[in-house]
C-alpha cells in the first residue's frame, strides 16, 4: 500500500485550483444510465473512486470512455443488458449502490450487492429500500444482494426520509423519474450534489419540482435524452485547502474555480478562527492569522457544517490558542483519525460523538494510519505544519476522494512523497 513521507514545518504560497466533485460526479454517472443517447460529462476529477464506478457502468454495458488528461467522461447509456452490480466492485465503494435506483428505474429490474465503502461507522440503506417499497417497487435479499423489481409504471405516493440523506434522495430520484406517476420525498437532502443532479436531470427531460428545497416531487415521463454537462468544483476539497491555508501562520493562498455560495457558513467560521477569507467571484483568498483563536462546531445536515470537513477543522483547532470542541451529529463515530493525531503529539478526549481539543500543542512527527478518506487528509494537514518528518500509512483511502494531493500541494510548499508500494 502507498504511503506519504511528509516533512513538516512547511507553509503554503501560491495559487491552486479546486478539482471537480466527486460527490456530485458520481450520482451524475449514475443518471447518465437513464438516458436513450450519449452523456457528456466535464469537469471531472481523477479520483479511484471514478475509477471504479466507471468500472461498474462498463460491467453493466454501458460504453463509458473517461479522458482523465480532460477530466470529461462520455457514457453510451444504450448497450445495457447485464441488470447486475456484483459485490467484488460494489463493496469498494458506496456510491455504488445508485446503480439500484439506475437500472430499476430505467429497466425495471436490478440485482444489486450491498455497498462497502470506508471501514468507519453503519450507513445502512434502510432508507433507500423503503423508500422504493413506498414508490411500488418490489424489494427482496438474496444472499447479500438487493433485488428490485418495478412494472413500466408505478403510481407512486411519497415518503418521508428520517434522517435527511443524500444517498437516499438520489436513488429515489433516480428509480422515480422515469416510472413514478408521481413521487414525493419529503426531508429531500438540498446538498449542491443534489441540486445539481436534479438540474442534470431535468435537462435530459425528467419532472421535478421542488429543487434545493425539502420536498421533491417527481412526475413520470416516457424518456430522457443524453446531454451534456460541467461538473460542479469538489465544496469538500474547497473547505479543505482553506483550512490548509489557516494552519501555518506563513500562509497565503489563493483558491481558484470555486462556488462559494455552496459552503454555507463556513467561510465564517473560518474567519473567526482569525483567518482572512476574502471572496471575489469564484477565486477565495486565504491568509492565516499570526495566532489562530479557537472555534467549536457541530456538524450538520447542509447547509450546516459539513461532516465531511469535521476531522479536518479538529486537526486545525489542534493549533489554536485555546480550548475547543467538534460534535458530530450526522455519523456519531467518525473519529478514527483522534488515536493517530494524539501520537503527533495533539491533545483530544474523544467521548462519544464529541472531541475536546486542548491547543496549542506542537506536533511531532511520527507514523501514523488512515482509515477512511477525511481522516486521511486530517493527518496530512498535521504532518505538514508538524516538526521534523511523518509517516502516513493507507493514503489509497486518500485517493478516493482527493485528486494527486501530493502535486497540487508540493508547488506551493509542502514537501510530500508518495512512496509506492513495493
Amino acid at each position: 500500500m502507498d504511503k506519504f513521507v511528509v516533512e513538516g514545518g512547511t507553509p503554503l504560497n501560491g495559487i491552486l485550483h479546486v478539482s471537480g466533485s466527486k460527490n456530485a460526479a458520481l450520482p451524475i454517472i449514475a443518471a447518465a444510465l437513464l438516458a436513450d443517447s450519449n452523456v457528456s460529462i466535464s469537469n471531472i476529477p481523477r479520483l479511484q473512486d471514478i475509477y471504479t464506478f466507471n468500472n461498474v457502468l462498463r460491467v453493466v454495458g454501458a460504453k463509458v470512455d473517461f479522458n482523465a488528461e480532460k477530466n470529461t467522461v462520455n457514457i453510451d447509456p444504450t448497450g445495457v443488458s447485464y441488470l447486475e452490480a456484483p459485490y467484488d466492485l460494489v463493496r469498494k465503494m458506496r456510491a455504488s449502490f445508485y446503480m439500484l435506483g439506475a437500472l430499476v428505474g430505467k429497466h425495471g429490474y436490478a440485482k444489486v450487492s450491498l455497498p462497502g465503502g470506508c471501514a468507519w461507522g453503519p450507513r445502512p440503506v434502510d432508507l433507500h429500500l423503503k423508500g422504493m417499497e413506498a414508490m411500488g417497487i418490489d424489494i427482496s435479499l438474496d444472499k447479500g444482494y438487493v433485488i428490485a423489481k418495478a412494472d413500466k409504471t408505478l403510481k407512486g405516493g411519497e415518503f418521508t426520509l428520517n434522517p435527511s440523506s443524500v444517498g437516499a434522495t438520489v436513488n429515489l430520484l433516480l428509480a422515480a423519474v422515469l416510472k413514478s406517476e408521481k413521487f414525493t420525498i419529503n426531508n429531500a437532502a438540498k446538498e449542491p450534489d443534489v441540486v445539481q443532479l436534479c438540474n442534470f436531470l431535468v435537462d435530459m427531460g425528467a419532472n421535478i419540482s421542488g429543487i434545493g428545497t425539502g420536498t421533491l416531487t417527481i412526475r413520470k415521463v416516457d424518456s430522457l435524452a443524453g446531454t451534456e454537462i460541467h461538473n460542479d468544483p469538489d465544496r469538500i476539497e474547497l473547505g479543505t485547502f482553506m483550512i490548509a491555508g489557516a494552519m501555518h501562520p506563513e500562509s497565503e493562498l489563493t483558491l481558484t474555480g470555486c462556488k462559494p455560495e455552496q459552503l454555507g457558513n463556513f467561510p465564517e467560521l473560518l474567519r473567526q478562527t482569525g483567518t482572512i477569507v476574502e471572496i471575489n467571484g469564484t477565486e477565495i483568498f486565504i491568509k492565516a492569522p499570526k495566532e489562530l483563536k479557537p472555534v467549536s462546531i457541530e456538524t450538520a445536515i447542509y447547509p450546516g457544517f459539513p461532516t465531511d470537513l469535521q476531522a479536518q477543522w479538529a486537526t486545525m483547532l489542534s493549533q489554536a490558542e485555546g480550548n475547543s470542541s467538534v460534535i458530530d451529529h450526522v455519523y456519531f463515530d467518525r473519529f478514527s483519525y483522534v488515536p493517530e493525531l494524539v501520537r503527533l503529539g495533539a491533545d483530544m478526549q474523544l467521548d462519544q460523538n464529541t472531541v475536546t481539543i486542548k491547543g496549542k500543542t506542537a506536533l511531532t512527527g511520527a507514523s501514523v494510519m488512515s482509515t477512511d478518506l477525511r481522516a486521511s487528509v486530517s493527518l496530512v494537514l498535521a504532518a505538514m505544519v508538524a516538526e521534523n518528518t511523518s509517516e502516513v500509512l493507507r493514503v489509497y483511502h486518500l485517493d478516493r476522494g482527493y485528486e494527486s494531493l501530493e502535486n497540487k500541494l508540493n508547488p506551493l510548499g509542502a514537501k510530500i512523497t508518495r512512496i509506492e508500494a513495493g
